[in-house]
């Protein structure tokens, strides 16, 4: 039977399964109840969590190593066979091709293919997941490799015979190891897609065993949380229900001490306190009802209040007399459709609710009245419509309309200001532009003024400042006598206005006035910056050589005349390190304070970056243009306060003369130029005169890249050869390729005067493809034991045809890749560290050793030793010389050689001269040494010598 409601809710008894009294009360309430089940749920719920996402990661790792390495393997062994097609199609058309370029291009295309080919393979091995599919990759890398070696042995123009058929034999080979790898690689995929398909069946299978067991234990936990919370909160829920329906005077049941007994309490409560505050409710809504329809009726807005059924729930006197004219259609309770106005159908367009309720409008009753009505809804789905009558606002606004309709639309919408005149010259209409380009009030020009009187009223608001009123007058009736006319007049503000008049067919004129200021502003600027630097707005080169072109026609009547080139030093590490927007601001205190160092008559121009140059007038001699440098030099070396930073830079001029140095512009401004270049290389910071002498080493300058160029086309070089001694052998290892140039008429040139302008004449890269050439040809006639060293230039290195070279040399001269070893420097690594690794990989590919040459002298040569394995790192000669001293030169060798030794790279040591270095290097555990204690440079021919004398005897160096 259903327990009654109205008694209070007993205690659970013991038979119930109520927990012992000598249990805590916290156990016993009902947060500590839902505290027991949530706990126990929760331990459920984590350990089916933990334990499935354990067997996830297991299943996710071999699906991993199914795609992500064998699919990828899968891909680029397929990639590889795909060059490798590309190789055979290329080659076949060489075969076919007769013309030399086309086979070249095609050798070349060969060449790079082949380099494809190695990288996919190096990825796809590195993507396995077997050793015979490693063993695959290699089988493939050796194959390709034969297959190019017999293709290089065949004649182009033999079409067939044994050498062919052993081609194509080849080739199949290819193709079969290709499939090898591929099958081998699917095999792997295949095992691991296999495992992870038994582990997840066997998670299935746990997971629905163990789902099964968690539903009974959710079951057994939600049936004990019914028996002991869910009865008595429905004792407290029906007490709540009653409550809610507005029953306030059902008697409450006495509950427990638990939240349930609290709770009932608080329901009783809460039921005294709602039935007193609805009684004081209904007294205060009584009253407020009073009040409020007092206010309404008093009130002159006519109300209408309709409600959701669309009926009238309220309406005020002033509403009555509106719409009803005593009728009482508009009472209490009548419906809106259909409801008649006085004679007309006002009311119904007011209260009718099936359009939008929150539009407001305005309507004309049947007697003339205007009404203007806003409309609101009520939260009920009604609305409640204020009528305000506002026929005498509407009255005023048709005579205003009338009055300005004829000219408003279109006068008022100009961008040009308009006056109109009559034949007796008196004003008829003027628009609001008009007071607005001449500054007068709005209303101080009336019609009827006449044409003067406009004219006086513009010289009082100050428009033409030195200017009478019979000028003006003058001025504007020559201009207005005329049929059409055209006038510009500048006002005393600096505007300009663009007047225009034409006559009318009634003997008056209409006059137009535009302000053209800022086009005419416009167009003066764009002149400017075409002879003017854009940043610091000093006249450009163009200007300048105006200005240099008048000084020389004036140069007889006011003596000569200087030209200074000015470069500022350290510039460029403001400008890369602070950001263009310092550089800028850089430049313009710059222009600045230059502008501050020279007199009117002077010229100072900006000619691009940090150049600039000066022209001064009326030089009488060469001490005049010392002073003004020296005063630049200081003024522009002084700090300077940007809006973030302190910057401090220099300068160095350069100056010619005239009419000493030339007579023409393009000639000083050279003559400058040089004597600037002469100013940086010998101290920044000062200013040097040209001399007859500076361009006479420029021109020995380019006859030295005249020379180079020739001994670059004719080969006309020679390599020497430097000894690098292995101290734990004993013996030498190796010799570095060092390039020579010994001119016909300069004798001897140092490579440290040749190189950087090879580099910079782009000459590097022919040159050093015929020293990798030569060395490894020569270096192939030593021992095998003897390796040769070819540096690099970073130039060099960006070449495209860097490895194709490497390549090359290798196979004409039959030398392994093993015993060449490429020298380079930091330089080649901060230029471009993305690029230039792929190189490096692509390299070793081939066999060739690496080492980084100068290491320390640089910026980041550990972060490049962790991002490419290098099998060498050379101390500089620098480090070595101090040795001997006390500036720290010891540690750092002995880091270095403790770094290479732990990194497994070679470590040698440059610039050796004397016994107590080598001593310390071989103490410090340094494996090569090579310098003048060995031996100096030599020869090729002098090799065999030298070799016999370190190698044959086998005795140390001491």
């Amino acid at each position: 039977m259903r327990r009654d409601r109205t008694q209070p809710w007993p205690e659970p008894s013991s038979e119930t399964g109520a927990l012992p009294r000598r249990m805590s009360v916290e156990v016993a309430t009902i947060r500590g109840r839902i505290f027991v089940a949530f706990l126990v749920m929760s331990l459920i719920t984590g350990s089916l969590g933990i334990y499935a996402t354990l067997g996830i990661r297991e299943a996710g790792n071999l699906v991993q190593r199914t795609y992500d390495q064998s699919l990828m393997s899968i891909n680029f062994a397929r990639a590889a066979a795909a060059d490798f097609a590309k190789m055979r199609a290329a080659f076949a058309r060489r075969t076919l091709a007769t013309d030399a370029a086309q086979r070249q291009r095609l050798d070349e295309e060969i060449a790079e293919l082949t380099t494809t080919l190695l990288e996919d393979l190096t990825i796809a091995v590195e993507r396995s997941q077997s050793d015979r599919a490693s063993r695959a990759g290699i089988g493939v890398q050796a194959a390709v490799q034969t297959w190019d070696e017999i293709r290089r042995g065949l004649d182009a123009a033999t079409t067939a015979g044994p050498a062919w058929e052993a081609l194509d034999r080849q080739a199949g080979i290819v193709d079969g190891q290709i499939d090898m790898l591929v099958n081998y690689t699917a095999g792997d995929g295949f095992t691991y897609r296999q495992t992870a398909r038994t582990i997840v069946a066997e998670e299935i299978r746990f997971y629905a065993i163990a789902t099964a067991g968690a539903l009974l234990l959710s079951g057994l936990v939600a049936w004990l949380l019914n028996r002991r919370i869910i009865g008595p909160v429905a004792a407290a829920s029906a007490v709540a229900e009653r409550i809610a329906a507005g029953r306030l005077d059902d008697a409450v049941p006495v509950g427990g001490r638990d939240e349930l007994g609290a709770l009932l309490r608080a329901m009783a409560t809460m039921r005294d306190n709602i039935r007193a505050m609805m009684e004081r409710e209904v007294s205060q809504r009584r009253s407020a009802q009073a009040l409020l329809a007092d206010a309404l009726e008093s009130s002159r807005e006519g109300v209408v209040v309709v409600d959701a059924d669309g009926r009238i729930a309220l309406a005020n006197a002033q509403a009555a007399a509106y719409f009803d004219a005593g009728s009482g259609a508009i009472a209490c309770g009548s419906p809106v459709a259909g409801l008649p106005g006085r004679g007309a159908d006002p009311a119904s367009a007011v209260l009718d609710d099936a359009t939008s309720l929150a539009r407001d409008g305005e309507i004309r009753l049947a007697d003339g009245r205007w009404l203007r009505v806003s409309r609101s809804a009520t939260r009920e789905g009604g609305f409640v419509a204020v009528c305000s009558d506002i026929s005498v606002l509407k009255e005023q606004e048709a005579r205003l309309t009338q009055t300005n309709l004829r000219l408003d639309a279109a006068l008022d919408n100009m961008s040009q200001g308009l006056c109109l005149y009559d034949a007796d010259r008196r004003l008829m209409v003027v628009n609001r532009r008009y007071f607005e380009i001449y500054g007068l009030a709005p209303g101080s020009l009336r019609v009827g003024l006449s044409a003067t009187d406009v004219i006086a009223a513009s010289i009082a608001a100050g428009n033409h400042p030195g200017r009478g009123l019979a000028d003006l007058v003058a001025e504007g009736a020559e201009a207005f006598g005329m049929p059409h006319n055209r006038l510009l007049q500048e006002l005393g503000d600096g505007r300009l206005v663009a007047i225009e008049t034409r006559a009318t067919a009634h003997g008056g004129f209409v006059a137009t006035y535009e302000d053209v200021t800022e086009r005419r502003m416009a167009e003066e600027r764009i002149a400017f910056m075409a002879r003017h630097d854009a940043l610091t707005e000093l006249p450009n080169r163009v200007l300048l050589g105006e200005h240099i072109e008048a000084a020389i026609a004036q140069a007889g009547r006011e003596g000569g005349f200087a030209v200074l080139c000015l470069n500022l030093d350290d510039f460029k590490p403001v400008n890369d390190t602070l950001g263009h927007t310092a550089g800028d601001e850089l430049i313009r205190a710059v222009a600045h304070r230059l502008s501050a160092c020279v007199r009117e008559i002077d010229t100072v121009a900006r000619l691009g970056g940090d150049e600039f140059a000066v022209v001064q007038r009326g030089v009488e001699r060469p001490e005049d243009v010392a002073v003004l440098a020296r005063r630049i030099i200081d003024v522009l070396g002084a700090p300077y306060t940007l809006a973030e930073h302190t910057v401090a830079i220099g300068v160095s001029i350069g100056i010619s003369l005239a009419p000493g140095d030339g007579m023409n512009c393009e000639k000083l401004l050279k003559h400058a130029d040089v004597a600037l270049d002469r100013a940086k290389a010998e101290a920044r910071g000062s200013f040097r005169f040209f001399e007859p002498e500076m361009d006479a080493r420029l021109r020995a300058r380019r006859e030295l890249e005249r020379d180079l160029r020739e001994a670059v086309a004719e080969e006309a070089f020679d390599l020497h050869y430097q000894p690098i001694y292995d101290l734990s052998a004993e013996r030498v290892c190796g010799f570095e390729a060092l390039l020579r140039w010994r001119h016909p008429r300069r004798g001897f040139v140092s490579p440290a005067e040749f190189i950087p302008l090879a580099e910079e004449l782009g000459l590097i890269v022919p040159l050093g493809e015929w020293v990798l050439r030569r060395a490894c040809l020569q270096a192939s006639r030593w021992p095998d034991e003897l390796k040769v060293a070819v540096n690099v230039s970073a130039v060099q290195f960006t070449s495209a045809r860097l490895i194709s070279a490497v390549r090359d040399a290798l196979l004409a001269a039959g030398l392994p890749g093993r015993r060449l070893e490429l020298e380079i420097t930091e330089s080649v690594l901060v230029a471009n560290p993305g690029t230039t690794t792929a190189i490096l990989h692509s390299l070793k590919s081939l066999g060739v050793r690496v080492s980084m040459d100068d290491f320390g002298t640089g910026y980041s040569s550990l972060s490049y030793l962790r991002s490419f394995p290098f099998d060498k790192i050379k101390i500089d000669q620098s480090f070595v010389r101090g040795l001997e001293a006390s500036d720290g030169s010891g540690h750092i060798v002995r880091a270095v050689i403790g770094l290479g030794a732990n990194l497994g790279m070679t470590t040698t040591a440059e610039g050796v001269e004397t016994a107590d270095q080598l001593q310390r290097l071989r103490d410090e555990g340094c494996d090569e040494v090579q310098g003048y204690l060995i031996s100096r440079p030599v020869p090729a021919a002098d090799l065999p010598a030298l070799i016999r004398r370190f190698n044959g005897e086998r005795r140390a160096i001491a």
